[in-house]
């Protein structure tokens, strides 16, 4: 019998529907899909002018789809004519989904700790991503200590140092895989999450101890082909240069320094005269170096290309990107066939596909890679020791004769002119390549919420380094002049042609993943459970020699597993567990169990509080307990450290008593410490997630205790009765450090009008205190490593300058030669009469900060919208030293810093101040002055606008006329003004003396296009 409202129905003619899809403001949305619910492949896409046609049945629904806006759907009548305005996709807390190491998560049921970061918050203008972390992402202290061109990479901590030992850097997974963080192009990155507790580390096992960064990158989505392209230029100038004194300063500070000792003055006024006017510049030149050496600033170059689109079986995206950075050095216009200049180009790929191998396989493939070359003059390594310590009376940049001056054979000792520019190149080349394929596996048809998901990587890296480096002749001319007045010549180095030097290394890495995961809801109850395999292997690729050990693949295999329960999206508990292994320990103590604890509580989905107080969205009490593990002990030499190694011994005497007959022989190196195992971090997490009315005040705050136990260290002090030799080698786990803190952020949203507003901002501080540390017995606790924080600074108690030749005499004997008024005057602190090495007490804090902390504000209004960052650190203290800030420590060899001069100094019978900011003058060293102490402290506090970005989006009428989708043009400033109370050189760089290749102000014109 046939069905006929059935046949009836399959006969019904198809109308067609037209319309038009406009965004809030009104303006056409280019790009929509259009499509029909439930019928793959039938759709439409809306036009320039955003109208569309498809035809369809009646009682059929349309369904409008566009990136960044909420889906919509509409039921077809008889209607012909559907016009519809989309809102922009509206994300709230409940929905927030958070990247974690065993898949997304929502973020209201994580029980531990993890800081979600808004990618589109992370802005820099040079290569590295990690540039963009300082002050963006709560839990994660970072500094830039270079700004030259391919090392201008910022070191980052997750909650700080918690270890003295081998490992302290945070793990870094992209895509899953152990990539560097570094090498990816932050245009490609679609998530970037920070798991910092136990319960979230945990399943890392022996990896997770300083915590974990997972990146996941873009993949493709179903619909139009969707391009974006990016371009930027950037000019770069120096956030601090150094500011050095010019000759006649020089000249009459070394007179000071002389005469103020009772010695003869080296400038006579004739000497003076001459200088101060220029009238010999090959004896006494008057040279800025700084100014010889370096450009006002120099270009960056940016541009990315990406797209990205598919249909409903497969989907891609592809992406290359280019960045060219420019060096800040001056070059020899002469020069034609190399580059002396310090630059750096990187070009980078990525390509992600995802193809359904059938509705419940999915399988995703990946590729990506990178090129860097970076170009540096021959001496790089010492054009700043070379900057900073010629003084501007040493040598001119080149003698009237033609001949290259030099003070110095010594390769700091160059002239800078000729370090930077005459001495060669180098050339740093490296290549990598990174493929992955995923296989997701749903198996609902065997019971809901179960899913199979395999991953395996491969690696390579290829790293090649070349200097070229040569030398001119070098001389330096006699004080005085021969009598028919030319220069008298010494040479201080023989012409070197150009010669080469390299070196070449590389690594494969192969990674092996399974994972079985069970997600399933049964009514009031929310289960979860995630079983992890993984296993890597990396092997050196480099010429290895006869070194057996070198050749054999660094390995680590472990299980991991996950276990959750929630019920009402109100009580919440994890369990989470690491089993690994590491090739580092002895058979018995190679493998590993880290379990770790978490529950929470959703205090806004109690029944009082949704019912009183509604404005609550979402209030979340935490806590976490769980230990991690730590298998790095130490370098490649002591990679197995439960063997032992040998050397060639100094020589046994075979012999009696005053005679001598030795033979060589072996002796240990290195002696096996079988019981060698994890260094085990034991973590406890106490936090608070929160959301308010409506989602406009979201944040969160963590309080974390740390103890790291276990930690591998040199034994340094075992009494020779025991039968070890001093050179002989033996680490165990020792060491044992606590480290507590707090860190948070807070994200508030505001609409006044027709202006959108956020204010954002986070914090991190971390204070870490050796508990064990390997050390001889002292009667002055002080002078111990236990007790005090890891790396803290040392030195002595100044307590000012000496008045006078009573006070000196009324004073404790200082041990490091005879001082004078003026010199600076230490505290006896053992109180025995004398001031030597046992009052060297812990003084500051640490030269990495203990704090970082960054807030900010963010507008858009029609087109227009503004971006504000300030960033900063605290609890950063460090010694100046060095022969700018010790004037005259080596003679005539070293510029003086203009502080010296500008500021409050000792000056005999001028300005007898002991309280003066710099010590009375000492010419060829003054071994009581130049000693770290608190008289050199400095704070390494500052406060920066990082970030100062203004865009303007063009409006849509216009833009679809060229048949584009969205143009935006901005401006960006970084480290536009930093406010520290030290001005020496840029506070970030933590240097003691101020040799670093400077921090960038850099000033960017972009602009971006979506097709």
């Amino acid at each position: 019998m046939i069905d006929t409202y059935a046949h009836t129905e399959q006969q019904q003619e198809k109308i067609e529907i037209s319309g038009i899809v406009l965004d809030q403001s009104k303006e056409p949305l280019v790009g929509v899909n259009v499509s029909v619910k439930d019928l793959p492949g039938l759709g439409a896409i809306t036009d320039i002018n955003g109208k569309f046609k498809i035809k369809v049945e009646p009682y059929q629904k349309l369904v409008f789809t566009f990136i960044g806006f909420e889906k919509q759907e509409i039921l077809v009548k008889d209607q012909k004519i559907i016009n519809i305005v989309m809102q922009e996709a509206k994300a709230t807390a409940i929905d927030e989904v958070v990247i974690t190491g065993t898949g997304a998560q929502k973020k209201i049921t994580m029980t531990g700790a993890a800081t979600t970061v808004d990618v589109s918050t992370l802005r820099t203008s040079t290569s590295s991503i990690t540039n963009a972390l300082a002050g963006n992402v709560a839990g994660i202290m970072a500094r830039q200590t270079s700004g030259q061109p391919g090392n201008n990479i910022s070191e980052f901590w997750i909650r700080g140092i918690s270890t003295f030992g081998a490992g302290s850097g945070a793990l870094v997974l992209i895509d899953g895989f152990e990539r560097n963080m570094n090498e990816i192009n932050i245009e490609d990155v679609e998530s970037f999450t920070v798991l910092k507790d136990a319960s979230a580390t945990a399943i890392y096992g022996s990896r997770g101890a300083n915590g974990v960064v997972l990146i996941t990158t873009k993949r493709g989505k179903s619909g139009k082909v969707q391009i974006d392209a990016k371009v930027e230029t950037t000019y770069n100038t120096r956030t601090y240069t150094p500011e050095l004194v010019d000759g006649y300063t020089y000249a009459s500070l070394m007179n000071e320094a002389r005469t103020t000792r009772n010695q003869e003055a080296f400038f006579s006024n004739e000497k003076l005269y001459i200088l101060r006017n220029g009238l010999d510049k090959d004896l006494y030149p008057n040279v800025d170096w700084m100014d010889v050496l370096l450009k006002k600033g120099a270009p960056t170059y940016r541009a990315t290309l990406n797209m990205n689109g598919g249909g409903s079986l497969a989907r891609y995206y592809v992406s290359v990107s280019y960045v060219d950075e420019g060096g800040m050095y001056k070059v020899d216009e002469g020069l034609k066939d190399y580059n002396t200049n310090a630059n750096y180009r990187r070009w980078n790929y990525r390509l992600n596909v995802d193809m359904d191998i059938t509705k419940s396989t999915l399988l995703k493939v990946g590729v990506a890679g990178s090129l860097d070359k970076k170009n540096e003059p021959g001496m790089a390594g010492n054009i700043w020791a070379s900057a900073m310590r010629n003084n501007p009376i040493s040598v001119p940049v080149m003698y009237s004769n033609g001949y290259v001056p030099a003070y110095g054979s010594e390769n700091d000792q160059l002239n800078p002119w000729v370090a930077a520019t005459q001495t060669g190149y180098q050339e740093t080349w490296n290549n990598k390549l990174q493929a992955n394929a995923t296989l997701e596996q749903n198996f609902s048809f065997i019971t809901k919420g179960l899913k199979f998901i395999g991953r395996y990587g491969f690696d390579t890296n290829n790293f090649q380094w070349i200097n070229r480096k040569k030398f001119p002749e070098m001389w330096r001319a006699e004080q005085n002049r021969a009598s028919d007045g030319s220069l008298v010549m010494k040479k201080i180095k023989d012409e070197q042609l150009m010669t080469q030097e390299s070196s070449s290394n590389g690594n494969r890495k192969e990674y092996l993943e399974a994972e079985l995961h069970y997600d399933r809801t049964f009514g009031d109850h929310i289960v979860g459970a995630v079983f992890k395999y993984s296993q890597d292997k990396t092997i050196d690729t480099s010429q290895n020699g006869n070194d057996i050990m070198q050749g054999i693949d660094k390995r680590h295999q472990g299980l991991a597993g996950r276990f959750t329960y929630g019920w009402k999206y109100r009580y919440f508990f994890d369990f989470n567990f690491g089993y690994n292994g590491s090739e580092n320990f002895a058979p018995g103590h190679q493998y590993g169990f880290f379990p770790a604890y978490s529950v929470a509580w959703n205090i806004a989905e109690e029944p009082i509080i949704k019912k009183h107080l509604k404005w609550m969205n979402m209030f979340k009490l935490r806590y976490s307990y769980g230990k991690v593990g730590n298998d790095v002990v130490g370098d490649n030499d002591q990679r197995f450290p439960y063997l032992s190694t040998f050397g060639a011994s100094g020589g046994f005497n075979y012999a009696d008593i005053g005679q001598k007959y030795e033979f060589t022989g072996l002796s240990y190196t290195h002696y096996a410490t079988t019981a060698v195992t994890w260094e085990i971090a034991t973590k406890h997490d106490i936090g608070i997630d929160f959301s308010l009315w409506d989602d406009k005040f979201t944040g969160t705050i963590d309080y974390f205790h740390e103890q790291r136990d276990g930690i591998y260290q040199q034994r340094n002090f075992i009494p020779i009765s025991v039968g070890l030799n001093g050179a002989m080698r033996i680490s165990t786990n020792i060491g044992s450090v606590l480290s507590k803190g707090f860190d948070g952020n807070f994200g508030f949203k505001q609409r006044i009008g027709d202006v959108n507003l956020t204010l954002r901002g986070n914090f991190t501080y971390s204070k870490s205190e050796i508990l064990e540390y390997d050390e001889e017995y002292s009667n002055y606790p002080y002078k111990s490593q236990k007790g005090f924080r890891v790396n803290q600074t040392r030195g002595l108690i100044a307590l000012g300058l000496f008045k006078d030749y009573d006070d000196i005499r009324n004073s404790p004997k200082q041990s490091w030669g005879d001082v004078m008024p003026g010199d600076i005057k230490y505290a006896d602190v053992n109180g025995d009469g004398y001031v030597n090495d046992n009052d060297i007490v812990p003084i500051g804090a640490t030269a990495r900060p203990n704090l970082v902390y960054g807030f900010g504000l963010s507008g858009q209004w029609k087109g227009i919208d503004v971006n504000v960052l300030f960033q900063g650190s605290g609890k950063s203290t460090f010694c100046i030293d060095g022969p700018t800030v010790y004037p005259f420590e080596n003679g005539d060899w070293g510029n003086i810093l203009a502080d010296v001069v500008e500021s409050n100094r000792w000056i005999l019978g001028e300005n007898e101040d002991p309280s003066a900011k710099y010590p009375r003058l000492s010419y060829g060293g003054n071994s009581n002055n130049y000693r770290s102490s608190t008289y050199w402290l400095r704070n390494g506090s500052y406060l920066r606008l990082k970030n100062l970005e203004i865009g303007y989006t063009i409006p849509k009428s216009f833009v679809n006329k060229l048949h584009l989708n969205n143009i935006r043009i901005y401006f960006m400033g970084t480290n536009l003004a930093t406010f520290s109370s030290f001005k020496l050189w840029d506070p970030e760089l933590g240097s003691s003396n101020g040799q670093q290749y400077p921090l960038s102000r850099s000033y960017t014109l972009g602009l971006t296009i979506n097709i």
